[in-house]
């Protein structure tokens, strides 16, 4: 090994930049640029999802840690790098924050645009790891009927899970968490077909937040077109970031595959990859942190009015007032040949626990279930 690690890093990656000099070579790279020639003499790639970690990419290198600033990992080729002793990290649980509030905020443009009663619907979480375990606190504090569906976590723990079947065919509002696995007796590709869609209410939403593998595009814009749900509403895509159009504008809302991009959750990601590399080659970096995390443009006290509103609403509210999703959705179907563009430019979106809400005319519940929320709250 070279006196000092040689580090490959995706460009992108925030909060990172000098962190690590001191006591590394590091290169920064485009994340879709970084190719073998690059990785040929690196030690450590510090990547996102847009870098392939594969036998094409490190077969003549000298790679020995790969982390990745993301959930999930279909990017990388974990058996591949288990037979070749390349230990690889991810950030498990790292924007689930960030995720829960595009969640939150897809369910308050429900109430909003759609005028959806939350507290007389049924939530359907299909996958309740680090994120859909959130997604089904959320239902439940809305005063929703809540069903689960997790087979991995069914055998393991056991619990109150209900088949996939069950869920299509009662949720109001089906929302995706699982990650993409493409073969096995818990496969994800395409878990969402024609023939599942079909099982689906015909004035149900979906949400897909997870992968875009996970839904087959073609079979839900076939749905879509012939009213067989609702609605749908993607932050993920197949064939990122080339995705179709035909599918963008047959959906309520769709993002560029920033649900997990709040400022909090590429910090914790950032966190955890700089300690993960910082044990891995012994650096005196196991409990760095970013110093300061920005602050979004909008006030990060917001004083809302409780008055005869119910819960939805008053959650509907406040949780715009911290992330209107159509701004996202506006920016993509403006520009939908800027999907990379826009991931890598998003605005600073920062979660609940950021803001303080000066609540007028609440009580006791109403700043119990705004704290349940994950806000600050003051009454007055």
């Amino acid at each position: 090994m070279h006196q000092r690690p040689q580090i490959v890093i995706d460009e992108k990656i925030p909060f990172i930049k000098g962190v690590l000099e001191l006591y590394a070579d590091v290169n920064y790279v485009e994340g879709a640029q970084i190719d073998s020639n690059i990785v040929a003499n690196a030690d450590a790639l510090i990547v996102r999802t847009r870098t392939i970690c594969n036998e094409a990419l490190l077969k003549n290198s000298t790679v020995k840690f790969i982390a990745t600033a993301t959930i999930g990992t279909d990017h990388i080729d974990t058996a591949y790098c288990d037979g070749k002793g390349i230990f690889w990290t991810n950030a498990p649980g790292c924007n689930s924050g960030s995720v829960y509030q595009y969640i939150a905020s897809v369910l308050s443009w429900l109430v909003l645009a759609k005028q959806m009663k939350l507290e007389n619907l049924t939530l359907g979480v299909v996958g309740c790891g680090h994120v859909g375990s959130k997604i089904v606190r959320l239902g439940l504090l809305l005063g929703m009927k809540v069903l689960v569906n997790d087979p991995p976590l069914q055998r393991t723990r056991g619990g109150n899970f209900v088949s996939l079947e069950d869920l299509l065919q009662q949720a109001d509002i089906v929302s995706l968490h699982t990650p993409l696995t493409r073969s096995g007796e818990d496969k994800t590709f395409h878990l969402i077909d024609s023939e599942n869609l079909h099982k689906m209410k015909p004035s149900a939403w979906l949400v897909n937040s997870s992968r875009g593998e996970v839904v087959n595009g073609e079979a839900l814009e076939i749905a879509l077109d012939n009213k067989v749900i609702q609605g749908a509403v993607l932050d993920v895509w197949e064939q990122e970031p080339k995705i179709s159009v035909g599918l963008l504008n047959r959906v309520g809302l769709a993002t560029p595959h920033i649900a997990g991009y709040s400022a909090d959750g590429k910090a914790t990601a950032t966190a955890m990859s700089v300690q993960a590399l910082s044990r891995f080659f012994s650096l005196p970096l196991n409990t760095w942190q970013p110093g300061s995390i920005p602050l979004p443009q909008q006030s990060t006290l917001l004083t809302i009015d409780a008055s005869n509103k119910t819960l939805s609403q008053l959650f509907a509210e406040v949780v715009w007032a911290t992330y209107a999703i159509t701004d996202d959705n506006e920016r993509l179907r403006n520009a939908v040949a800027d999907f990379e563009k826009q991931r890598g430019n998003y605005p600073i979106r920062r979660e609940f626990q950021a803001y303080t809400i000066n609540l007028k005319h609440g009580n006791s519940q109403l700043v119990d279930f705004l704290k349940a929320l994950g806000f600050q709250v003051a009454l007055s």
